[in-house]
């Protein structure tokens, strides 16, 4: 079972799902601005992936945040704590496969190699 995790309005994720659809790969959507995020599963995620590349800070969210706020993340742990208040500062998409996280972010080429 496959879940890509994002929101349906974020240009990465609509061309991840149409690259999923174009290979007819079955998955399920979960959009974390709807169905929320559990600090377990932002855990397990910045275990896979670190916590630095689970947080977009190239992002609208990132940007809007107080200097304070931006300075105070230091650690998994505080980025876990913002991530979940401010989940549109989450990468996206985000693709697990059998519970697992396998795929942060959209690229062509990595998609055809992990999800071959």
């Amino acid at each position: 079972m496959m879940i890509v995790f994002g929101i349906p309005n974020c240009g990465t994720v609509k061309k991840a799902l149409i690259w999923l659809t174009d290979h007819d790969m079955t998955y399920e959507f979960h959009d974390f601005k709807k169905k929320g995020i559990t600090t377990e599963k932002l855990n397990e995620w910045c275990t896979a992936f670190g916590w630095e590349n689970v947080l977009n800070k190239k992002g609208t969210t990132w940007r809007k945040l107080t200097a304070e706020q931006q300075q105070a993340v230091t650690n998994q742990a505080s980025a876990v704590s913002l991530l979940a208040q401010h989940t549109s500062a989450i990468k996206r998409p985000l693709v697990e496969q059998d519970g697992k996280a396998i795929l942060l972010s959209f690229n062509e080429s990595q998609y055809e190699e992990v999800l071959k």
